[in-house]
């Protein structure tokens, strides 16, 4: 069926609430804004005085870590965009239609996510600008340092975006029929797109090759980002060949969760529950325990090889996660794992599931995934020094922090406008 203007519905009836600003979501509008202002001013400091204002320090004589809660949140957000964009992906390669409500909202999670995790790349670097510049002036291609901010936030990003783009104008066009202000972005969104047989199935074979391009691809760049740490000799517990599966795994796992607890507030706020039903949960739950399983595998695999024959450095490192001042951050994180493993396997296999049960796992994994990414991130710098240097430390201020929680406000942002000018699930076809 054409979409021709005679067939636009009246203005009222525009779907899952676009353009309807309530209250509520003018207050989280506000408050959101007000929390990126509040991460602006933080880095706004860091720009002027320096990244002393920051509790990184360099190693060795400096005892501190030159990496902090700015590289912790660029492995946490790039490792959540993995779940949206293979969601989506497997959705339309295996035709899981139950599954449809949910590919728009993970395509969106990839985008928002690879744009903080580019973000936080930026407020790393003292020089952002200069950074840029330099980039392509004196980066070698063969590093993997390259790689994460070319193949995993680049090229990855460019992938997502048009992924999105491509399975979005069918909606588009549908839009395009209804009596709203943005007709004409509808219009520039569906590019002419016209919804007739043909034109559904040139979007659905677009939609396959491109899902099925995009795997290989996220595989690659979260296993490049894995390898920025797996392949330093000179750092003790980071040389793994576990690493970068690790990666792959953990990123499965915490995008998953962000997922579900995402997908269960739209549930709520836009009134979808039949779109958004138990079975769309039960199986994001299914799928982030059997990620859960292969990762816990991995993990204890590399610290029980860790643990047995292990230099000197290593060992250090391994008894700070177990012993030492990082075990709460250590067992915490794995209990919290193991959890939500439980609550999942037990749903799974009783058949009996709970979306309170399910979101309430997918909190769980996301804090485990938080810590797990400074586990990685920090003792490696401040204990198993090869060098004769006393062990260093590193605690976050709070210009760090407030930098992060913009980051996350931007994000959070960037969800509600998409949401309020674009349906964040297929819409149906006009009368």
């Amino acid at each position: 069926m054409n979409v021709r203007a005679e067939s636009r519905p009246p203005e009222n009836a525009l779907p899952h609430g676009i353009l309807q600003f309530s209250v509520g979501w003018q207050v989280l509008i506000v408050a959101l804004l007000v929390l990126i202002g509040w991460g602006a001013y933080a880095y706004s400091r860091q720009v002027t005085e320096g990244e002393v204002v920051t509790g990184m320090r360099d190693l060795g004589a400096m005892g501190g870590a030159p990496w902090g809660l700015y590289v912790v949140f660029v492995v946490y957000f790039v490792g959540v965009s993995f779940a949206g964009i293979i969601v989506a992906a497997l959705v339309r390669i295996f035709n899981l239609d139950y599954m449809r409500p949910i590919s728009r909202i993970a395509e969106l999670l990839t985008v928002v996510a690879l744009v903080l995790g580019g973000f936080s790349v930026l407020v790393d670097v003292g020089q952002p600008l200069r950074a840029l510049i330099n980039l392509p002036l004196y980066a070698r291609p063969v590093s993997p340092f390259f790689a994460t901010f070319t193949m995993v936030i680049s090229a990855y990003l460019l992938a997502s975006v048009a992924y999105l783009y491509l399975a979005s104008r069918r909606d588009a066009a549908l839009m395009a029929g209804y009596g709203t202000p943005l007709r004409r972005f509808y219009r520039l969104w569906a590019a002419g797109y016209r919804d007739t047989p043909a034109e559904r199935k040139r979007r659905e074979q677009t939609s396959f090759w491109l899902a099925l391009a995009i795997l290989p691809m996220l595989v690659t760049a979260h296993s490049t980002l894995g390898f920025v740490f797996g392949i330093q000799t000179g750092r003790p517990g980071w040389h793994s060949a576990l690493q970068a599966p690790d990666f792959l795994m953990l990123a499965g796992v915490s995008g998953t969760g962000l997922l579900i607890i995402i997908a269960a507030i739209l549930r709520v706020v836009l009134d979808q529950r039949q779109k958004l039903n138990l079975r769309v949960f039960a199986w994001l739950s299914n799928f982030g325990a059997a990620l859960t399983l292969i990762y816990l595998y991995f993990m204890v695999a590399d610290y029980l090889t860790l643990g047995y024959a292990a230099p000197s450095g290593e060992e250090t490192v391994l008894h700070s996660l177990l012993t030492g001042r990082y075990a709460l951050f250590f067992w915490l994180s794995g209990g919290f794992l193991v959890a939500s493993l439980v609550i999942s396997g037990l749903q799974l296999i009783t058949k009996r599931y709970s979306l309170a049960l399910i979101v309430f796992s997918g909190v769980l994994v996301n804090v485990a995934a938080v810590a797990k990414r400074y586990l990685i991130v920090i003792p490696s710098q401040t204990t198993g020094n090869l060098l004769p240097y006393e062990p260093g430390s590193y605690s976050p201020t709070w210009v760090e922090y407030g930098v992060i929680a913009g980051l996350f406000a931007l994000g959070a942002l960037m969800y509600v406008l998409f949401v309020k000018v674009f349906p964040i699930m297929e819409v149906p076809e006009p009368r």
